[in-house]
Protein backbone atom coordinates (compact mmCIF):
# COMPACT_ATOMS: atom_id res chain seq x y z
CA UNK A 1 0.00 0.00 0.00
CA UNK A 2 2.87 2.01 0.81
CA UNK A 3 3.66 2.38 -3.16
CA UNK A 4 0.01 4.20 -3.95
CA UNK A 5 -0.22 7.54 -5.24
CA UNK A 6 -2.02 9.95 -3.94
CA UNK A 7 -4.38 9.71 -6.32
CA UNK A 8 -5.24 5.64 -6.71
CA UNK A 9 -5.37 6.41 -2.86
CA UNK A 10 -8.19 8.86 -3.23
CA UNK A 11 -9.59 6.06 -5.95
CA UNK A 12 -9.48 3.09 -3.59
CA UNK A 13 -11.93 4.82 -0.98
CA UNK A 14 -14.44 5.29 -3.28
CA UNK A 15 -14.02 2.04 -5.07
CA UNK A 16 -17.61 0.40 -5.04
CA UNK A 17 -16.59 -3.23 -7.21
CA UNK A 18 -17.35 -6.00 -4.70
CA UNK A 19 -13.83 -7.04 -3.88
CA UNK A 20 -13.20 -3.75 -2.56
CA UNK A 21 -16.50 -3.77 -0.90
CA UNK A 22 -15.35 -7.14 1.04
CA UNK A 23 -11.77 -6.09 1.59
CA UNK A 24 -13.17 -3.22 3.59
CA UNK A 25 -14.42 -5.83 5.77
CA UNK A 26 -11.14 -7.35 6.89
CA UNK A 27 -9.49 -3.53 6.77
CA UNK A 28 -12.04 -2.50 9.55
CA UNK A 29 -11.37 -5.88 11.20
CA UNK A 30 -7.66 -5.23 11.92
CA UNK A 31 -7.88 -1.05 12.26
CA UNK A 32 -6.88 -1.54 15.76
CA UNK A 33 -3.99 -3.70 15.36
CA UNK A 34 -2.60 -6.59 13.10
CA UNK A 35 -3.33 -10.16 13.61
CA UNK A 36 -1.06 -11.81 16.09
CA UNK A 37 -0.09 -13.85 13.48
CA UNK A 38 0.96 -11.82 11.61
CA UNK A 39 -0.32 -12.29 8.55
CA UNK A 40 -4.06 -11.83 7.04
CA UNK A 41 -5.84 -15.46 6.46
CA UNK A 42 -7.81 -16.53 3.28
CA UNK A 43 -9.48 -19.95 3.09
CA UNK A 44 -10.88 -21.57 0.53
CA UNK A 45 -12.26 -25.32 0.90
CA UNK A 46 -12.65 -28.13 -1.92
CA UNK A 47 -14.14 -31.03 -1.42
CA UNK A 48 -12.37 -33.53 -3.55
CA UNK A 49 -15.48 -36.78 -3.22
CA UNK A 50 -15.60 -35.57 -7.12
CA UNK A 51 -13.63 -34.34 -10.38
CA UNK A 52 -13.08 -30.77 -9.36
CA UNK A 53 -15.46 -28.22 -11.74
CA UNK A 54 -15.28 -24.72 -12.50
CA UNK A 55 -17.81 -23.97 -9.56
CA UNK A 56 -15.24 -25.00 -7.15
CA UNK A 57 -12.47 -23.03 -8.51
CA UNK A 58 -14.70 -19.96 -8.48
CA UNK A 59 -14.02 -19.47 -4.69
CA UNK A 60 -10.12 -19.37 -5.78
CA UNK A 61 -11.18 -16.68 -8.05
CA UNK A 62 -12.97 -14.65 -6.27
CA UNK A 63 -11.28 -14.85 -3.20
CA UNK A 64 -8.10 -14.01 -4.76
CA UNK A 65 -9.90 -10.91 -5.99
CA UNK A 66 -10.94 -9.90 -2.60
CA UNK A 67 -6.88 -10.69 -1.39
CA UNK A 68 -5.32 -8.46 -3.57
CA UNK A 69 -8.26 -5.46 -3.18
CA UNK A 70 -6.99 -5.64 0.33
CA UNK A 71 -3.55 -5.85 -0.61
CA UNK A 72 -4.12 -2.07 -2.05
CA UNK A 73 -5.62 -1.07 1.10
CA UNK A 74 -3.66 -2.47 3.97
CA UNK A 75 0.18 -3.03 4.33
CA UNK A 76 -0.79 -6.47 6.80
CA UNK A 77 0.83 -9.59 4.84
CA UNK A 78 -1.65 -12.26 3.25
CA UNK A 79 -1.71 -16.20 2.71
CA UNK A 80 -3.89 -18.35 1.00
CA UNK A 81 -5.06 -21.62 1.63
CA UNK A 82 -6.50 -24.18 -0.42
CA UNK A 83 -7.54 -26.28 1.69
CA UNK A 84 -8.79 -29.80 0.62
CA UNK A 85 -11.10 -32.22 3.17
CA UNK A 86 -9.32 -35.56 1.68
CA UNK A 87 -9.81 -36.95 4.99
CA UNK A 88 -13.96 -37.14 4.36
CA UNK A 89 -15.13 -40.79 3.61
CA UNK A 90 -16.89 -41.36 0.71
CA UNK A 91 -20.37 -41.53 0.46
CA UNK A 92 -21.15 -42.73 -3.08
CA UNK A 93 -19.22 -43.86 -5.95
CA UNK A 94 -19.45 -40.40 -8.39
CA UNK A 95 -21.09 -40.84 -12.02
CA UNK A 96 -17.81 -39.82 -13.99
CA UNK A 97 -15.19 -42.20 -13.15
CA UNK A 98 -13.50 -44.98 -14.78
CA UNK A 99 -12.97 -48.43 -12.83
CA UNK A 100 -16.03 -47.34 -10.50
CA UNK A 101 -15.77 -51.23 -8.68
CA UNK A 102 -11.77 -50.21 -7.63
CA UNK A 103 -13.82 -47.35 -5.74
CA UNK A 104 -17.01 -49.06 -4.42
CA UNK A 105 -14.86 -51.90 -2.96
CA UNK A 106 -13.94 -49.07 -0.02
CA UNK A 107 -16.84 -46.90 0.20
CA UNK A 108 -17.13 -45.27 3.99
CA UNK A 109 -12.76 -44.76 4.24
CA UNK A 110 -10.81 -42.00 3.82
CA UNK A 111 -10.97 -40.43 -0.20
CA UNK A 112 -6.80 -40.78 0.50
CA UNK A 113 -6.48 -44.35 1.21
CA UNK A 114 -8.99 -45.42 -1.21
CA UNK A 115 -7.28 -46.49 -4.70
CA UNK A 116 -6.82 -44.03 -7.56
CA UNK A 117 -9.49 -45.26 -10.21
CA UNK A 118 -7.11 -43.70 -12.73
CA UNK A 119 -4.19 -45.33 -11.72
CA UNK A 120 -2.11 -41.97 -11.79
CA UNK A 121 -1.80 -41.66 -8.18
CA UNK A 122 -1.51 -43.18 -5.13
CA UNK A 123 -5.10 -42.41 -3.68
CA UNK A 124 -8.42 -41.16 -4.80
CA UNK A 125 -7.86 -38.00 -3.01
CA UNK A 126 -4.38 -37.47 -4.23
CA UNK A 127 -5.62 -37.37 -7.51
CA UNK A 128 -8.42 -34.94 -7.32
CA UNK A 129 -6.04 -32.88 -5.53
CA UNK A 130 -3.68 -33.06 -8.13
CA UNK A 131 -6.32 -32.09 -10.66
CA UNK A 132 -6.96 -28.94 -8.27
CA UNK A 133 -3.61 -27.99 -8.16
CA UNK A 134 -3.26 -28.05 -11.89
CA UNK A 135 -6.42 -25.93 -12.60
CA UNK A 136 -4.87 -23.25 -9.57
CA UNK A 137 -1.11 -23.51 -11.60
CA UNK A 138 -3.07 -22.90 -14.58
CA UNK A 139 -4.71 -20.10 -13.81
CA UNK A 140 -1.54 -18.51 -12.04
CA UNK A 141 -2.86 -18.01 -8.95
CA UNK A 142 -0.81 -17.81 -5.53
CA UNK A 143 -1.57 -20.32 -3.24
CA UNK A 144 -0.90 -22.59 -0.26
CA UNK A 145 -2.08 -26.24 -1.19
CA UNK A 146 -3.10 -27.81 2.39
CA UNK A 147 -4.64 -31.44 3.16
CA UNK A 148 -6.78 -32.26 5.75
CA UNK A 149 -5.26 -35.80 6.17
CA UNK A 150 -1.73 -34.27 6.42
CA UNK A 151 -2.87 -31.60 9.22
CA UNK A 152 -4.76 -34.21 11.26
CA UNK A 153 -2.39 -36.78 11.06
CA UNK A 154 0.73 -34.68 12.10
CA UNK A 155 -1.00 -33.07 14.65
CA UNK A 156 -1.51 -29.54 14.17
CA UNK A 157 -4.91 -30.09 14.55
CA UNK A 158 -4.67 -31.79 17.68
CA UNK A 159 -4.82 -28.73 20.47
CA UNK A 160 -7.94 -27.52 18.50
CA UNK A 161 -9.40 -31.05 18.53
CA UNK A 162 -8.94 -31.61 22.28
CA UNK A 163 -10.53 -27.97 22.67
CA UNK A 164 -13.59 -29.65 20.72
CA UNK A 165 -13.54 -32.67 23.34
CA UNK A 166 -13.65 -30.43 26.29
CA UNK A 167 -16.45 -28.26 25.01
CA UNK A 168 -18.15 -31.15 23.64
CA UNK A 169 -21.55 -30.64 25.64
CA UNK A 170 -22.06 -27.05 23.84
CA UNK A 171 -21.32 -27.94 20.92
CA UNK A 172 -23.67 -30.79 21.06
CA UNK A 173 -26.06 -27.98 22.38
CA UNK A 174 -25.76 -26.39 18.99
CA UNK A 175 -25.66 -28.86 16.85
CA UNK A 176 -28.68 -30.93 17.92
CA UNK A 177 -31.63 -28.80 17.36
CA UNK A 178 -29.73 -28.68 13.26
CA UNK A 179 -30.51 -32.22 13.20
CA UNK A 180 -33.81 -34.99 12.98
CA UNK A 181 -35.08 -36.75 16.12
CA UNK A 182 -33.59 -40.38 14.64
CA UNK A 183 -30.02 -38.43 14.23
CA UNK A 184 -30.41 -36.89 17.12
CA UNK A 185 -29.71 -40.67 18.74
CA UNK A 186 -26.60 -41.44 17.15
CA UNK A 187 -24.91 -37.90 16.39
CA UNK A 188 -21.22 -37.19 17.75
CA UNK A 189 -19.05 -34.34 16.50
CA UNK A 190 -16.08 -36.80 16.49
CA UNK A 191 -15.81 -39.29 13.13
CA UNK A 192 -13.49 -42.31 14.58
CA UNK A 193 -11.30 -43.90 11.57
CA UNK A 194 -12.19 -47.86 12.75
CA UNK A 195 -9.15 -49.67 13.12
CA UNK A 196 -10.59 -52.77 11.85
CA UNK A 197 -12.04 -51.98 8.85
CA UNK A 198 -10.83 -48.40 8.38
CA UNK A 199 -13.89 -46.56 7.86
CA UNK A 200 -14.76 -43.15 8.53
CA UNK A 201 -17.68 -44.27 11.46
CA UNK A 202 -20.56 -42.10 11.97
CA UNK A 203 -21.42 -43.85 15.36
CA UNK A 204 -22.67 -42.81 19.32
CA UNK A 205 -19.58 -42.18 21.93
CA UNK A 206 -19.84 -44.59 24.48
CA UNK A 207 -17.43 -42.82 26.68
CA UNK A 208 -15.19 -40.07 26.31
CA UNK A 209 -12.38 -38.60 28.81
CA UNK A 210 -11.49 -34.94 28.36
CA UNK A 211 -9.22 -35.57 30.60
CA UNK A 212 -7.05 -38.26 28.82
CA UNK A 213 -8.10 -37.05 25.69
CA UNK A 214 -10.40 -39.77 23.83
CA UNK A 215 -13.37 -41.43 23.13
CA UNK A 216 -14.77 -44.31 23.30
CA UNK A 217 -17.70 -46.41 20.55
CA UNK A 218 -18.52 -50.07 18.83
CA UNK A 219 -16.12 -50.48 16.32
CA UNK A 220 -17.14 -52.53 12.80
CA UNK A 221 -16.18 -55.59 14.26
CA UNK A 222 -18.58 -55.48 17.36
CA UNK A 223 -16.03 -54.61 19.77
CA UNK A 224 -15.78 -51.56 22.44
CA UNK A 225 -12.97 -49.41 21.01
CA UNK A 226 -11.23 -46.10 22.65
CA UNK A 227 -8.70 -43.79 20.18
CA UNK A 228 -7.42 -40.64 20.88
CA UNK A 229 -8.90 -37.96 19.46
CA UNK A 230 -5.73 -36.37 17.96
CA UNK A 231 -2.91 -37.61 15.67
CA UNK A 232 -5.35 -38.82 12.81
CA UNK A 233 -7.66 -40.99 14.96
CA UNK A 234 -10.63 -39.30 14.36
CA UNK A 235 -11.90 -36.49 12.66
CA UNK A 236 -14.93 -33.73 13.11
CA UNK A 237 -18.24 -34.29 11.26
CA UNK A 238 -18.29 -31.38 8.47
CA UNK A 239 -19.55 -28.12 10.24
CA UNK A 240 -17.45 -28.74 13.81
CA UNK A 241 -14.89 -29.28 11.18
CA UNK A 242 -15.07 -26.41 9.31
CA UNK A 243 -15.69 -24.06 12.27
CA UNK A 244 -12.13 -26.02 14.34
CA UNK A 245 -10.44 -25.11 11.05
CA UNK A 246 -10.98 -21.66 11.44
CA UNK A 247 -10.16 -21.43 15.02
CA UNK A 248 -6.93 -24.08 14.28
CA UNK A 249 -5.90 -21.72 11.39
CA UNK A 250 -6.71 -18.32 12.34
CA UNK A 251 -8.90 -18.08 9.19
CA UNK A 252 -9.83 -14.54 8.27
CA UNK A 253 -11.80 -14.49 5.03
CA UNK A 254 -13.68 -17.32 3.76
CA UNK A 255 -16.41 -17.26 0.69
CA UNK A 256 -19.40 -20.07 0.21
CA UNK A 257 -21.90 -20.71 -1.60
CA UNK A 258 -25.82 -19.56 -0.31
CA UNK A 259 -26.88 -23.02 -0.10
CA UNK A 260 -24.47 -22.88 3.29
CA UNK A 261 -25.42 -19.69 4.45
CA UNK A 262 -27.47 -22.29 7.28
CA UNK A 263 -23.99 -24.24 7.98
CA UNK A 264 -21.62 -20.92 8.06
CA UNK A 265 -23.81 -19.40 11.04
CA UNK A 266 -24.01 -22.39 12.71
CA UNK A 267 -20.11 -22.91 12.49
CA UNK A 268 -19.33 -19.28 13.42
CA UNK A 269 -21.19 -19.79 16.72
CA UNK A 270 -19.25 -23.33 17.56
CA UNK A 271 -15.29 -21.04 16.88
CA UNK A 272 -17.00 -18.85 19.58
CA UNK A 273 -17.50 -21.69 21.77
CA UNK A 274 -14.02 -22.41 20.65
CA UNK A 275 -12.54 -18.87 21.83
CA UNK A 276 -12.21 -18.43 17.87
CA UNK A 277 -13.19 -14.98 16.10
CA UNK A 278 -15.40 -16.36 13.11
CA UNK A 279 -14.35 -14.84 9.42
CA UNK A 280 -15.33 -12.40 7.66
CA UNK A 281 -17.55 -13.91 4.63
CA UNK A 282 -19.62 -13.64 1.40
CA UNK A 283 -22.28 -15.94 0.35
CA UNK A 284 -22.12 -16.14 -3.49
CA UNK A 285 -24.95 -17.53 -5.89
CA UNK A 286 -25.12 -21.26 -7.36
CA UNK A 287 -23.92 -22.52 -10.73
CA UNK A 288 -26.26 -23.76 -12.57
CA UNK A 289 -26.20 -26.09 -15.78
CA UNK A 290 -28.26 -26.26 -18.73
CA UNK A 291 -31.38 -27.69 -17.29
CA UNK A 292 -31.23 -25.08 -14.58
CA UNK A 293 -29.76 -27.84 -11.98
CA UNK A 294 -27.43 -27.08 -9.53
CA UNK A 295 -23.75 -28.03 -10.23
CA UNK A 296 -22.54 -30.98 -8.65
CA UNK A 297 -19.45 -32.65 -8.34
CA UNK A 298 -20.85 -36.46 -8.04
CA UNK A 299 -22.91 -35.93 -11.43
CA UNK A 300 -20.46 -34.10 -13.14
CA UNK A 301 -23.14 -32.27 -14.71
CA UNK A 302 -21.12 -28.57 -15.28
CA UNK A 303 -17.95 -28.03 -17.01
CA UNK A 304 -14.68 -28.79 -16.13
CA UNK A 305 -11.87 -26.21 -16.82
CA UNK A 306 -10.15 -28.24 -19.45
CA UNK A 307 -13.53 -27.70 -21.56
CA UNK A 308 -13.71 -24.04 -21.15
CA UNK A 309 -9.83 -23.74 -21.37
CA UNK A 310 -10.63 -25.48 -24.99
CA UNK A 311 -12.88 -22.99 -26.48
CA UNK A 312 -11.93 -20.11 -25.17
CA UNK A 313 -8.81 -17.82 -23.00
CA UNK A 314 -8.19 -18.56 -19.84
CA UNK A 315 -9.60 -13.95 -18.87
CA UNK A 316 -12.81 -15.05 -20.11
CA UNK A 317 -13.45 -17.84 -17.44
CA UNK A 318 -12.11 -15.15 -14.73
CA UNK A 319 -14.29 -12.44 -16.32
CA UNK A 320 -17.19 -14.87 -15.96
CA UNK A 321 -16.39 -15.52 -11.93
CA UNK A 322 -16.20 -11.67 -11.53
CA UNK A 323 -19.54 -10.38 -12.57
CA UNK A 324 -22.44 -10.32 -10.28
CA UNK A 325 -21.27 -12.92 -7.78
CA UNK A 326 -24.51 -12.85 -5.99
CA UNK A 327 -27.02 -14.28 -9.16
CA UNK A 328 -27.36 -17.50 -9.93
CA UNK A 329 -26.06 -17.68 -13.43
CA UNK A 330 -26.01 -21.00 -16.05
CA UNK A 331 -22.14 -22.67 -16.56
CA UNK A 332 -22.96 -24.16 -19.96
CA UNK A 333 -21.21 -23.64 -23.05
CA UNK A 334 -23.06 -21.96 -24.72
CA UNK A 335 -22.04 -18.83 -22.63
CA UNK A 336 -18.42 -19.00 -23.58
CA UNK A 337 -18.92 -16.49 -26.85
CA UNK A 338 -20.37 -13.98 -24.85
CA UNK A 339 -17.84 -13.89 -21.90
CA UNK A 340 -15.08 -13.35 -24.56
CA UNK A 341 -16.82 -10.53 -25.89
CA UNK A 342 -17.25 -8.99 -22.87
CA UNK A 343 -13.54 -9.54 -22.14
CA UNK A 344 -12.57 -7.87 -24.75
CA UNK A 345 -14.72 -5.11 -24.60
CA UNK A 346 -13.61 -4.43 -20.96
CA UNK A 347 -9.98 -4.41 -22.39
CA UNK A 348 -10.56 -2.30 -25.29
CA UNK A 349 -12.11 0.26 -22.59
CA UNK A 350 -9.57 -0.04 -20.35
CA UNK A 351 -6.52 2.30 -21.29
CA UNK A 352 -8.57 5.47 -21.73
CA UNK A 353 -10.57 5.13 -18.63
CA UNK A 354 -9.84 7.18 -15.38
CA UNK A 355 -8.00 5.26 -12.75
CA UNK A 356 -10.87 5.37 -10.84
CA UNK A 357 -12.85 4.02 -13.56
CA UNK A 358 -9.98 1.01 -14.10
CA UNK A 359 -10.15 0.25 -10.00
CA UNK A 360 -13.86 -0.28 -11.68
CA UNK A 361 -13.20 -2.43 -14.55
CA UNK A 362 -12.94 -6.31 -14.23
CA UNK A 363 -9.70 -6.34 -16.26
CA UNK A 364 -8.10 -4.87 -13.07
CA UNK A 365 -9.50 -7.40 -10.74
CA UNK A 366 -8.51 -10.07 -13.20
CA UNK A 367 -5.03 -9.11 -13.20
CA UNK A 368 -4.58 -7.93 -10.19
CA UNK A 369 -4.03 -4.62 -10.98
CA UNK A 370 -1.88 -4.76 -14.01
CA UNK A 371 -3.61 -5.70 -17.32
CA UNK A 372 -1.52 -6.26 -20.39
CA UNK A 373 -1.25 -4.66 -23.61
CA UNK A 374 -3.88 -5.68 -25.30
CA UNK A 375 -5.01 -5.23 -29.67
CA UNK A 376 -7.51 -7.66 -30.93
CA UNK A 377 -9.69 -5.80 -33.56
CA UNK A 378 -12.14 -8.36 -34.03
CA UNK A 379 -15.22 -9.98 -31.76
CA UNK A 380 -15.16 -14.06 -30.94
CA UNK A 381 -18.74 -13.79 -32.21
CA UNK A 382 -17.41 -12.38 -35.81
CA UNK A 383 -14.80 -14.96 -36.05
CA UNK A 384 -16.97 -17.83 -34.81
CA UNK A 385 -19.24 -16.77 -38.14
CA UNK A 386 -16.22 -15.86 -40.42
CA UNK A 387 -15.53 -19.68 -39.61
CA UNK A 388 -19.06 -20.84 -40.17
CA UNK A 389 -19.40 -19.18 -43.27
CA UNK A 390 -15.91 -19.88 -45.04
CA UNK A 391 -16.42 -23.39 -43.33
CA UNK A 392 -13.39 -22.97 -41.85
CA UNK A 393 -11.43 -25.59 -39.59
CA UNK A 394 -7.68 -24.94 -40.45
CA UNK A 395 -6.34 -20.91 -38.59
CA UNK A 396 -4.72 -20.37 -42.14
CA UNK A 397 -8.14 -19.90 -43.48
CA UNK A 398 -9.12 -17.40 -41.13
CA UNK A 399 -6.13 -15.42 -41.19
CA UNK A 400 -6.52 -15.54 -45.00
CA UNK A 401 -9.64 -13.02 -44.22
CA UNK A 402 -7.93 -11.25 -41.36
CA UNK A 403 -4.32 -10.23 -42.54
CA UNK A 404 -6.90 -8.48 -45.06
CA UNK A 405 -9.22 -6.80 -42.72
CA UNK A 406 -5.61 -5.53 -40.54
CA UNK A 407 -3.15 -5.85 -43.20
CA UNK A 408 0.17 -7.21 -41.28
CA UNK A 409 -2.03 -9.07 -38.90
CA UNK A 410 -0.38 -12.10 -37.98
CA UNK A 411 -0.07 -14.75 -34.91
CA UNK A 412 2.88 -13.90 -33.86
CA UNK A 413 2.23 -10.22 -34.11
CA UNK A 414 -1.11 -10.47 -32.31
CA UNK A 415 -1.16 -13.31 -29.83
CA UNK A 416 -3.99 -12.46 -28.38
CA UNK A 417 -5.92 -12.73 -31.89
CA UNK A 418 -4.10 -15.72 -32.34
CA UNK A 419 -5.59 -18.04 -29.37
CA UNK A 420 -8.58 -16.47 -30.69
CA UNK A 421 -8.89 -18.22 -33.98
CA UNK A 422 -7.86 -21.41 -32.49
CA UNK A 423 -10.67 -21.24 -29.83
CA UNK A 424 -13.21 -19.84 -32.33
CA UNK A 425 -12.00 -23.33 -34.48
CA UNK A 426 -12.77 -25.50 -31.56
CA UNK A 427 -15.66 -24.15 -30.78
CA UNK A 428 -17.27 -23.52 -34.19
CA UNK A 429 -16.34 -27.65 -34.88
CA UNK A 430 -17.92 -28.33 -31.93
CA UNK A 431 -20.70 -26.31 -31.18
CA UNK A 432 -21.71 -24.19 -34.21
CA UNK A 433 -21.06 -26.83 -37.32
CA UNK A 434 -23.83 -29.27 -35.70
CA UNK A 435 -26.68 -26.75 -34.87
CA UNK A 436 -26.91 -25.17 -38.22
CA UNK A 437 -30.23 -24.64 -39.65
CA UNK A 438 -30.71 -22.76 -42.54
CA UNK A 439 -34.27 -21.78 -44.12
CA UNK A 440 -35.40 -20.13 -47.26
CA UNK A 441 -36.51 -16.35 -47.11
CA UNK A 442 -40.20 -15.39 -46.75
CA UNK A 443 -41.34 -12.94 -49.59
CA UNK A 444 -40.58 -9.72 -47.30
CA UNK A 445 -37.19 -11.25 -46.60
CA UNK A 446 -36.12 -12.24 -49.99
CA UNK A 447 -37.11 -8.62 -51.18
CA UNK A 448 -34.77 -6.95 -48.53
CA UNK A 449 -31.68 -9.42 -49.07
CA UNK A 450 -31.95 -8.59 -52.99
CA UNK A 451 -31.80 -5.14 -52.40
CA UNK A 452 -28.91 -5.47 -50.72
CA UNK A 453 -27.08 -7.79 -52.93
CA UNK A 454 -27.18 -4.95 -55.29
CA UNK A 455 -26.15 -2.37 -52.90
CA UNK A 456 -23.10 -4.51 -52.01
CA UNK A 457 -22.86 -5.12 -55.89
CA UNK A 458 -21.90 -0.89 -56.39
CA UNK A 459 -20.59 -0.41 -52.90
CA UNK A 460 -17.39 0.99 -52.85
CA UNK A 461 -14.51 -1.54 -51.87
CA UNK A 462 -13.06 0.40 -49.48
CA UNK A 463 -16.42 0.84 -47.13
CA UNK A 464 -16.33 1.20 -43.76
CA UNK A 465 -17.65 -1.20 -41.56
CA UNK A 466 -20.05 1.28 -40.03
CA UNK A 467 -20.81 2.64 -43.92
CA UNK A 468 -21.98 -0.80 -44.26
CA UNK A 469 -23.62 -1.33 -41.25
CA UNK A 470 -25.57 2.16 -41.68
CA UNK A 471 -26.62 0.42 -45.47
CA UNK A 472 -28.14 -2.59 -44.10
CA UNK A 473 -30.22 -0.71 -41.28
CA UNK A 474 -31.49 1.79 -44.10
CA UNK A 475 -32.25 -1.30 -46.59
CA UNK A 476 -34.16 -2.83 -43.43
CA UNK A 477 -36.08 -0.03 -42.70
CA UNK A 478 -37.46 0.27 -46.38
CA UNK A 479 -39.13 -3.11 -46.05
CA UNK A 480 -42.19 -3.89 -43.65
CA UNK A 481 -40.38 -5.62 -41.28
CA UNK A 482 -42.58 -6.00 -37.70
CA UNK A 483 -39.22 -4.78 -35.62
CA UNK A 484 -35.75 -4.18 -37.19
CA UNK A 485 -34.44 -6.59 -34.77
CA UNK A 486 -36.24 -9.02 -37.03
CA UNK A 487 -34.73 -7.83 -40.39
CA UNK A 488 -31.16 -8.79 -38.57
CA UNK A 489 -32.38 -12.18 -37.29
CA UNK A 490 -33.28 -12.83 -40.87
CA UNK A 491 -30.31 -12.38 -42.01
CA UNK A 492 -28.57 -14.85 -39.60
CA UNK A 493 -31.34 -17.57 -40.30
CA UNK A 494 -31.06 -17.08 -44.00
CA UNK A 495 -27.54 -16.80 -44.60
CA UNK A 496 -25.61 -18.45 -41.06
CA UNK A 497 -28.22 -21.02 -40.46
CA UNK A 498 -28.13 -20.07 -36.42
CA UNK A 499 -30.80 -17.53 -34.34
CA UNK A 500 -27.71 -14.81 -33.62
CA UNK A 501 -24.48 -13.44 -35.37
CA UNK A 502 -22.48 -10.87 -35.68
CA UNK A 503 -22.45 -6.90 -36.34
CA UNK A 504 -23.10 -7.00 -40.30
CA UNK A 505 -20.55 -4.10 -41.22
CA UNK A 506 -17.81 -5.54 -39.04
CA UNK A 507 -18.96 -8.99 -40.84
CA UNK A 508 -19.07 -7.77 -44.53
CA UNK A 509 -16.01 -5.84 -43.97
CA UNK A 510 -13.94 -9.09 -42.34
CA UNK A 511 -15.19 -11.17 -45.07
CA UNK A 512 -15.46 -9.39 -48.08
CA UNK A 513 -18.02 -7.16 -49.80
CA UNK A 514 -17.67 -8.99 -52.73
CA UNK A 515 -17.67 -12.34 -51.00
CA UNK A 516 -21.07 -11.49 -48.89
CA UNK A 517 -22.76 -10.73 -51.97
CA UNK A 518 -22.10 -14.07 -53.27
CA UNK A 519 -22.79 -15.23 -50.10
CA UNK A 520 -26.21 -13.88 -50.45
CA UNK A 521 -27.03 -14.73 -54.02
CA UNK A 522 -26.13 -18.26 -52.99
CA UNK A 523 -28.99 -18.38 -50.08
CA UNK A 524 -31.48 -17.02 -52.07
CA UNK A 525 -31.39 -20.23 -54.63
CA UNK A 526 -31.48 -22.29 -51.78
CA UNK A 527 -27.54 -23.60 -51.90
CA UNK A 528 -27.23 -23.75 -48.33
CA UNK A 529 -31.05 -25.45 -47.38
CA UNK A 530 -29.54 -28.83 -48.10
CA UNK A 531 -26.57 -28.37 -45.45
CA UNK A 532 -27.89 -30.18 -42.01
Amino acid sequence: MSSVTPEIQQALSNARAWPFEEARKLVERFAKAPPDKGYVLFETGYGPSGLPHIGTFGEVVRTSMVRHAFTMMSDIPTRLFCFSDDMDGLRKVPDNIPNKDIVSAHLGKPLTVIPDPFGTHDSFGHHNNARLRGFLDRFGFQYEFQSATEWYKSGRFDHTLLSVLRHYDEIMALMLPTLGAERQGTYSPFLPISPSSGRVLQVPLVARDADAGTIAFTDDDGRLCEVPVTGGHCKLQWKPDWAMRWVALGVDYEMSGKDLIPSVQLAQKISRVLGGNPPEGFSYELFLDDKGQKISKSKGNGLAVEEWLRYAPPESLSLYMFQQPRRAKRLYFDVIPRAVDEYIAFAQRYPAETPAAQLENPLWHIHSGNPPDFDCPLSFNVLLNLAGVANAEDPAVLWGFISRYVPGATPAGSPFLGRLVEYAINYYRDFVKPAKRFRAADETERAALLELSVSLATMPAGSTAEFIQTEIYEIGKRHPFPELKDWFKAIYAVLFGQNEGPRMGSFTQLYGIVETKALIDDALVGKFLDVP
